[in-house]
């Protein structure tokens, strides 16, 4: 894919005008009406550093695939605003059409900006090309990340002069956009179509804020002393984005209502728990729900034989693939405990590389899927070598699977010093593998404790940060497979037929919206 030569022809933040002579920036004609039909419920733009399924390295990918098509199934106009990264297909290149190419500013410099198109879903998708920025092997972790998602932010604001597109809200999605909101504070009133636009900025992972030292403010993000000055930006001699962010945005988000609470204390918040008192009065907390039509067992091409909550015997010829291509021992009897996740300390590895030895006695195989720390890496390999043909450690990312794994699996491990959302969990679930969780963030909103009396109940929690109460509830959860498999057919039944679809959630984000723009 070539971007087009020539010159920038369209000026700067051109107006067009409908033949009615009336203009507001958006009026478009339906193709099978002759007249002007009625405006969309809402104009989103949503500006995400990652978007499913063209690029993905976590839950945000996820999060902004599913939340604008679920938005567009409700009547909204949305669009999304992302990189055009090098990790990017062709499959997906073939489909764009080529729109605008301009320059941006960006503190002293001008640099290129090309704007690119592809509909998919009922959602216009709009990527940002800049070869010098985005051509990189891996989308985060270089060393001038700072300046590539300012660039990226000043894109994201300017483009919609050149575009000519208004949008009502504008939601931006962690410190990779959080300039965002700061930019617009400054741009709504010289780019006509910002000019009523409203800025929703989301938590998904206050962990990782964009801190900058201070010299960054005016010659990588150019903006003014005052910021720092009035500390809307300045914390501790640094620059921080996210907490600039919280405090420009007329609304802010997190991925569910636990976390949205723990946020306040600072053993989760990293810091800003003044930041998130300072703002409680516009900060909610939204569970995030998972493409149903994607994780859907009876649909779901990379798994073995599709099954259902009302059909499960295709589970039992998934759960063997998944030994055959692990390496695990073939034993329709033994439970398969897994993890899908990245191996790092606040994902509770701590816990589980304690407590191998103890969980490898309960009768169960175990399966580890993910890469992080080479602690948790080597403390994995070691049971593998220590329990041939019962344990099982891939440290590699793979799709397939970890697409396998949820369908084979029987039990799925998340013992998560903090989870703001997690959707592992809820992709387990709908997949009838059960979830053994830690009760923090989203997974003490998502996963509901058995309850051996009543029958209710979705999966397995515990509350401390505690190796045995972990493997207390775990051997709960081994128990219950082994001796009362009506019990654990009807928990499955539970798991796979929660609702975690986006509608709910989709409903909160309209009301938010509504709030802040006032319609």
């Amino acid at each position: 894919m070539t971007t087009p030569g020539g010159t920038l022809s369209p000026p700067r933040y051109a107006v067009t005008v409908p033949p009615s002579g009336r203009h507001n920036g958006r009026d478009t004609p339906h193709p099978r009406s002759r007249g002007w039909l009625p405006l969309p419920l809402n104009f989103d733009l949503f500006a995400t550093s990652e978007c499913a399924p063209f690029i993905k390295t976590g839950g945000l990918a996820d999060v902004a695939g599913a939340l604008p098509k679920a938005l567009a199934g409700n009547g909204h106009d949305v669009r999304v605003i992302l990189p055009l990264y090098e990790g990017i297909g062709e499959e997906w290149r073939s489909q764009m059409t080529y729109l605008q190419c301009f320059h941006i500013t960006l503190a002293w410099r001008s640099p290129y900006c090309g704007i690119f198109e592809l509909k998919r879903d009922g959602v216009t998708y709009w990527f940002v090309d800049n070869e010098y920025y985005f051509k990189r092997s891996n989308i985060y972790g270089h060393y001038d990340d700072g300046e590539r998602f300012a660039y990226f932010s000043r894109a994201v604001v300017e483009s919609m002069g050149w575009l000519n597109w208004h949008p009502d809200v504008l939601h931006c999605n962690d410190w990779q956009t959080a300039l965002v909101p700061i930019y617009l504070l400054e741009e709504r009133h010289r780019i006509p179509q910002l000019c009523d636009t409203k800025s929703v900025f989301t938590i998904h992972n206050i962990e990782y804020q964009g801190r900058y030292g201070s010299q960054t403010l005016k010659d990588v993000f150019g903006l003014n002393d005052g910021y720092f000055n009035e500390h809307m930006l300045a914390y501790h001699g640094d620059v921080n984005l996210m907490k600039g962010a919280i405090y420009a945005a007329d609304y802010v988000t997190t991925v569910s209502p636990t976390y949205a609470d723990e946020l306040q204390y600072s053993f989760y918040a990293h810091g800003l728990e003044g930041v998130i008192a300072d703002n409680r009065h516009k900060l909610r907390g939204i569970l995030n729900g998972i493409d149903t039509e994607v994780y859907d067992p009876w649909r779901d091409k990379g798994l073995t034989k599709f099954f259902s909550a009302r059909q499960m015997a295709g589970k039992k010829n998934c759960k063997a693939a998944l030994q055959q291509m692990s390496g695990l021992r073939e034993n329709p009897d033994a439970p398969i405990i897994a993890c899908v996740s990245r191996l790092v300390r606040h994902k509770g590895f701590d816990l589980v590389t304690a407590a191998i030895h103890e969980i490898m006695g309960m009768d169960v195989q175990m399966i580890v899927l993910g890469t992080g720390d080479w602690n948790y890496e080597e403390a994995f390999r070691q049971a593998q070598n220590q329990y041939p043909g019962r344990f099982a450690a891939h440290m590699m990312y793979s799709p397939n699977l970890s697409t396998a794994i949820y369908g084979g699996a029987d039990l799925f491990l998340m013992p998560s010093i903090s989870e703001p959302c997690g959707l592992s969990q809820m992709i387990a679930m709908r997949y009838g593998t059960i979830p053994v969780v830690r009760e923090t963030g989203g997974l003490r909103d998502s996963v509901v404790p058995y309850n051996k009396f009543t029958g209710e109940g979705t999966g397995f929690s515990f509350a401390n940060i505690n190796v045995q109460e972990m493997t207390g509830v775990l051997s709960e959860a081994v128990n219950l497979y082994h001796n009362e498999p009506k019990a654990w057919k009807a928990l499955q039944k539970n798991a796979m037929t929660a609702d975690f679809s986006w509608e709910k959630s989709a409903k909160a984000y309209e009301e938010i919206y509504g709030w802040v723009t006032g319609k």
